[in-house]
């Protein structure tokens, strides 16, 4: 597959203070697909501006004709399969057919402990994961759907037409562990990583290179278990949390060295960050519009 270069515009800013133009001049630089992140809040933005993924997509949506939409990532700390799936049948229809859904396990931020309950262990989160995907993939393909889980629950749930996207709107899913390999060889149409986050401190590019790798290698064993054929899956990288931090973004060389390494590697798809002043997403904007434009020609 050739190397695909999308970007994560997070919805920090309102609808028609810069948000809308973002996403109008993500199309218009030719990105593949413009993420946001599905979260309540996210680190140091917590007390500031931060707006609904859903809304924002479906805003996105009619403001942009041929550029992807998608989420990075969903997870089951504040979602209902049930509810997720009206709302991703409403957007895929509202798009045309242009959304992707990035989807893992979630973490112990905000999202955590917004709705008031405990933070839930590693075990419990790749538990809801776990029955999470597959429900999902049933609502947003079968028109009528009853399931009695341990975590979520659907009673004669139903979502007619469908996606416009058939059999459904892709899943990325976003995982590390077995568990989670195994979620994405069985349900994703593509996979999602950051990298190794034990090497973001203090280890090198090199290591998280041979660390990404390892983590190929699982996805590929996960493949092969159920007689899948890894190559004709995307593996997507979420830039900014390997220890390269936002070296990449420095200039236009620097990206096509840091991604070529990465399309070796087997990863088809780079997603990089829309430059956010004063955070860890600071960036040059014109460097970034020229990586945009003229670094897939350089990676052939």
């Amino acid at each position: 597959m050739s190397l695909r270069l999308s970007t994560v515009i997070l919805p920090y800013r309102r609808w028609h203070e810069g948000a809308r133009s973002a996403w109008m001049r993500a199309e218009q630089l030719g990105f593949h697909t413009a993420y946001t992140y599905d979260h309540l809040t996210w680190r140091t933005f917590r007390d500031g501006p931060w707006f609904g993924a859903i809304p924002t997509l479906t805003a996105a949506a009619s403001v942009t004709e041929r550029l992807r939409l998608g989420t990075l990532v969903t997870s089951p700390n504040f979602r209902h399969p049930v509810t997720l799936a009206k709302e991703l049948i409403a957007l895929d229809d509202i798009s045309g057919g242009r959304i992707t859904l990035g989807i893992g396990a979630g973490g112990t931020g905000f999202d955590a402990t917004a709705l008031g309950q405990e933070a839930w262990s590693p075990r419990e989160r790749a538990d809801r994961l776990a029955e999470f995907v597959p429900l999902l993939d049933r609502l947003l393909t079968e028109d009528t759907v009853s399931h009695e889980g341990t975590f979520y629950s659907a009673q004669e749930a139903r979502n007619i037409p469908g996606c416009v996207q058939r059999p459904r709107l892709p899943f990325a899913v976003a995982a590390t562990g077995p568990r989670g390999m195994r979620l994405a060889a069985r349900h994703g149409q593509a996979w999602v990583t950051t990298g190794d986050p034990k090497l973001y401190e203090s280890g090198t590019p090199e290591q998280s290179v041979e660390a990404l790798r390892g983590q190929l290698g699982k996805l590929a064993d996960a493949c092969t278990a159920i007689d899948r054929d890894v190559t004709g899956m995307d593996k997507i990288l979420l830039t900014g949390f390997t220890p390269d931090r936002g070296r990449p973004l420095e200039s236009l060389d620097a990206f096509v060295d840091f991604a070529g390494r990465h399309k070796e590697l087997g990863f088809t798809e780079i997603v990089i960050h829309w430059p956010i002043p004063d955070s860890v997403f600071a960036a040059d904007e014109k460097v970034f519009e020229r990586i945009a434009m003229e670094a897939l020609a350089q990676l052939g």
